[in-house]
């Protein structure tokens, strides 16, 4: 009886310890889009916004940025007096989500942006910096988009992101300047064979994946749709 009890302390000793251990960015309550923690900091940005008169808690940022990352909440203008604390997933508590303001001018949203996806582009970057600055091509896909050569930057195989949407592996694209993104086509062909409701050629779509999902998709270049209504990249 006693070798059982002690058996039985040293297993949650140990799980204890593992626990305290692991890494604060892999700990799976820092990984999810919590929906109560979503709307405890929607109501805190509405709360803040009544008391200054139409203020945002927001960060600056130069205007050119990607518009899912242009508008960053700042935790230290609503914490404490607007909510109690920074949302455990929120990078700045250790998280992987990025908490931003869409559409800041008609009714300012949060919404997440999942920062593994910045890190994988980050490591493509490093690569491309150790060419020169240039990434190889391996072959165009659309006017100024193209697939690089994985192999001859030196990955063993293809760079891609797991989509916050689908749980798919989705391939990166660079453009003529450089600049890599996020391939999310696969994504929103599935998402227009569900959408009933009316698109235009040269309208932006990638609302159809975050309009009913809390996670942007961030990094990404703006798509359209073709005349047999099929995802394509937008030209500028």
């Amino acid at each position: 009886m006693k070798k059982t009890f002690f058996f039985l302390l040293l297993v949650s000793v140990t799980m204890l310890l593992s626990a305290c251990m692991f890494p604060e960015s892999e700990r799976a309550e820092n990984q999810l889009p919590y929906e109560d923690q979503l709307i405890s900091v929607q109501n805190a940005v509405n709360q803040y916004r009544n008391a200054t008169g139409g203020l945002l808690p927001i960060k600056t940022r130069d205007m050119d940025v990607d518009q899912f990352i242009k508008y960053p909440v700042d935790f230290g203008k609503i914490v404490p007096d607007y909510t109690a604390e920074v949302p455990t997933n929120a990078f700045e508590a250790g998280g992987i989500f990025q908490y931003v303001l869409i559409d800041v001018e008609e009714n300012p949203t949060v919404k997440l942006v999942d920062l593994r996806i910045a890190e994988t582009i980050r490591s493509v970057n490093i690569r491309k910096s150790a060419n020169g600055g240039q990434a190889p091509i391996e072959k165009i896909i659309a006017d100024n988009v193209y697939k690089f050569n994985y192999a001859a930057m030196g990955f063993n195989e293809e760079p891609t992101v797991i989509s916050p949407y689908s749980g798919r592996n989705l391939p990166l694209v660079v453009t003529g300047r450089g600049d890599v993104y996020v391939d999310y086509s696969m994504d929103l062909f599935t998402a227009l064979q569900e959408y009933e409701g009316e698109l235009e050629e040269g309208q932006d779509i990638r609302f159809l994946l975050y309009e009913d999902n809390p996670v942007l998709p961030a990094y990404s270049l703006p798509y359209t749709i073709d005349e047999n209504r099929e995802p394509i990249f937008l030209k500028e």
